[in-house]
């Protein structure tokens, strides 16, 4: 502990009276660099930015509370030895790390730690445990239940395992973006090996009933997949009680690190998989490769403070969320909110702004960082496939913006993303035609377009 310290003090000094702080890739010297950076002088990919924007895109990924951080630097500046290396001591602290974070993310869900595997994040767990569980049990089961929102790891896992042969069947959702809880059970046969169900959708934060399709799949004996990745440290997780065969986790959500997550596997009754990596044989041989202890440990005590905090966060970010939402109604009208209204997570807000085209609003939102519901390439501009899968109309769709607040995110940062918003949405509405024969009565739907 005393060497720890004495190297963090020597690090501070160092990058405090250094002028050469640019070279360490420390939490320390990037705010040393930011504050030095004259406020006028950013400009990425072509776009001017005044000063770094407000953040609110906290479902792409999380900073790292500066907790996590400290029990984090010991293990890449003096603890770095290879948890697999059983001889000597650095392996055997590495190893200790390992465990201690292993039992926290158990406790966060109810969990053993002998069920918890680590991986690189939950794109990779999803991966094992769609196609992992099915080419083990390829025999006897060839039939996969999932959604039409799923994250995109599992819709393409999924359509991978239609490429040899098996069959999907992809449930529709209802406007609220919940599954249908009958249509699930009349959807499951018995050549069916997995059913797969986010638990907090990325997108537009609707949560779905996880102890009801938990019920299903025990009298059916099915097992079940979740991805939990927008769940865990957010809202209450129980193993027992959503009866999750398995569960993928990721780091980076929850305010530790990224490039680690887990795989929850349930030992009793007990789920096998076919590893989707050949090596070592570490992690029960479901997952080989050396395992990071920094990002490990970064991620257990991620978990264990979510675990203090979670219900405090809570009740915070809805207090957040509130202010947000009726900010913006209280200014403009035509706003609505995608998803249920009352089963979702209060940090993530996605919002329809009609009669703006929501590429635009974005690029206009040069100071707030956040997400828009359309995905973009290079080639078309299409809606994003979870608002489509809940009946949003394609120009709604098009508007849609998701607003994620966190564990940091200050009532000053919500009230100047609710007077950016209303100021570049009145500005596209003051361009827009459509907007102008809406206010003057007419029903634009009712409208027949000539085409050329």
């Amino acid at each position: 502990m005393a060497t720890s310290k004495l190297l963090a003090s020597t690090l501070r000094r160092t990058l405090t009276t250094s002028s050469s702080f640019r070279r360490f890739s420390t939490a320390a010297a990037e705010a040393v660099a930011l504050a030095s950076e004259p406020e006028d002088s950013m400009i990425i990919k072509g776009v001017k930015i005044s000063s770094r924007p407000l953040y609110l895109d906290m479902q792409a990924t999380s900073p790292v509370d500066p907790r996590v951080l400290d029990a984090m630097l010991p293990y890449y500046l003096a603890r770095y030895g290879n948890p697999h290396s059983r001889t000597h001591l650095y392996g055997w602290e590495s190893d200790q790390a390992v465990e201690t974070a292993r039992s926290q993310i158990a406790d966060l869900i109810g969990a053993s730690p002998k069920e918890i595997v680590f991986t690189s994040g939950a794109t990779e767990s999803n991966n094992i445990s769609v196609k992992g569980v099915m080419k083990f049990y390829k025999e006897k089961k060839r039939h996969v239940v999932t959604t039409q929102t799923e994250h995109k790891c599992v819709l393409d896992s999924c359509r991978h395992l239609q490429q040899e042969g098996f069959e999907v069947t992809y449930l529709p959702v209802g406007n609220d973006g919940i599954v249908d809880l009958e249509k699930l059970k009349g959807s499951i046969r018995p050549d069916t090996g997995l059913v797969s169900v986010m638990a907090v959708n990325n997108e537009i934060g609707v949560i779905q009933p996880m102890e009801e399709i938990g019920e299903i799949c025990k009298e059916l004996n099915v097992p079940f997949h979740t991805d939990a990745a927008q769940a865990l440290g957010k809202i209450p997780i129980d193993v027992d009680k959503w009866n999750v065969s398995l569960m993928s986790l990721s780091g980076h959500k929850i305010y530790g690190p990224k490039g680690v997550g887990a795989l929850y596997m349930r030992r009793r009754p007990r789920i096998r998989v076919e590893p989707q990596m050949n090596g070592g044989g570490q992690e029960r041989g479901i997952r080989s490769g050396t395992v990071p202890t920094p990002l490990v440990v970064g991620m257990g005590a991620a978990c264990e403070l979510a675990k203090k905090e979670m219900e405090y966060d809570d009740k915070r970010i809805r207090a957040l969320h509130e202010r947000m939402l009726n900010g913006v109604r209280a200014k403009l009208d035509g706003v609505v909110v995608n998803g249920s209204v009352e089963r979702r997570y209060a940090g993530n807000l996605n919002l329809s702004f009609a009669y703006v085209e929501g590429e635009s609003l974005l690029m206009g939102l040069k100071d707030v960082a956040v997400s828009s519901g359309s995905a973009c390439t290079s080639a078309s501009l299409e809606p994003s496939y979870v608002l489509r899968a809940l009946g949003v109309d394609e120009d709604m769709a098009h508007t849609s913006i998701r607003f994620g607040i966190g564990r940091f995110t200050t009532e000053e940062e919500i009230d100047r993303a609710i007077e950016l918003t209303v100021q570049q949405v009145e500005k596209l509405r003051e361009m827009s035609p459509l907007y102008e024969m809406v206010k003057e009565g007419i029903d634009i739907k009712q409208i027949q377009w000539a085409q050329h």
